[in-house]
C-alpha cells in the first residue's frame, strides 16, 4: 500500500516525538553523570568557565584533536607581573597603565610593583 503525504506528516511528527522522548532521556542521564563528577571533583562554575566576569578565569577544556595549519581561538591571559596596593595590575605588555604611570611620575619605581 502506498503512502499517502499526510500519512507520512503523522509518521514524521510521531517519531520526532519519540526522538524528543529520547533525547530527554538521554540528557537526564548525562546531567547525572556531569552532576556526580561535579560533585567528585569539587568543581565550582568558576571552573567550569560559567562565573561572572569578576571570577576567577579558570577554564576546563576536552583535548582536542590536532589541527593542521594555524592554531586559532583566544590568546592565553598575560601573567601579571606589577601589582600595586589598590590591586591593579599588569602584565607588562602594551601601553603601561595609568595607575601606573601616575605611581611613576610620583617618584615610585618599577621594581616596587614587581610581584615575585
Amino acid at each position: 500500500m502506498k503512502k499517502s503525504y499526510v500519512q507520512l506528516v503523522k509518521q514524521i511528527a510521531t517519531l520526532q516525538a519519540e526522538a524528543e522522548k529520547l533525547r530527554q532521556a538521554e540528557i537526564s542521564d548525562v546531567v547525572a553523570r556531569i552532576r556526580e563528577a561535579i560533585d567528585h571533583y569539587g568543581l565550582t562554575a568558576a571552573d567550569l568557565g560559567f562565573a561572572g566576569p569578576a571570577a576567577k578565569k579558570t577554564r576546563v577544556k576536552a583535548a582536542a584533536p590536532a589541527k593542521k595549519g594555524k592554531a586559532k581561538g583566544k590568546a592565553a591571559a598575560a601573567v601579571v607581573k606589577f601589582r600595586d596596593e589598590a590591586g591593579h595590575t599588569w602584565g607588562g605588555r602594551g601601553k603601561r597603565p595609568q595607575w601606573l604611570r601616575d605611581a611613576l611620575a610620583g617618584g615610585k619605581k618599577l621594581e616596587d610593583f614587581l610581584v615575585k
